[in-house]
């Protein structure tokens, strides 16, 4: 499938998988933030169970596969793409030079072990401080 691309076109592709690994990024962080502010505030919206689901799970699997010291997914495909481009990876486009740095710092493994650790810890909490409101049984 990538053979019939051109290397402009798999470089494009390499930037929407780098947007894509900053939005989930941002709805874990964000999403994070939302929760502690909406349910302090009394806020029905950040109680919704898919919302919620969405948010537990997707820390979780980054916090495990961290902690397994796995690459993110994400990471290993906009790489792959952007040698397959013909680029090194994290240089030569606008998108990646102001958006990679947002979310890719040089810092030790461990530091990235224990922040999404950290994370994670904080989002299951919230389910107790400001548990989802789980859906109901429809009645048949």
């Amino acid at each position: 499938m990538l053979d019939a691309l051109t290397a402009t076109q798999v470089r494009h592709f390499a930037d929407a998988v780098l947007c894509l690994h900053i939005a989930v990024v941002a709805f874990v962080v964000f999403g994070q933030l939302a929760i502690l502010a909406g349910g302090v505030a009394g806020l029905d919206w950040v109680r919704d169970f898919k919302f919620r689901a969405a948010h537990l799970g997707l820390i979780i699997f980054i916090a495990v596969q961290t902690s397994l010291g796995q690459i993110c997914p994400l990471t290993k495909l906009e790489y792959f793409l952007r040698l397959r481009a013909g680029q090194e990876a994290y240089t030569d486009s606008f998108t990646q030079h102001w958006l990679a740095p947002l979310i890719f710092f040089a810092a030790p493994w461990w530091t990235f072990v224990a922040l999404h650790s950290f994370v994670a810890v904080v989002v299951v909490a919230s389910w107790w401080v400001f548990p989802p409101t789980w859906p109901r049984a429809v009645a048949r």
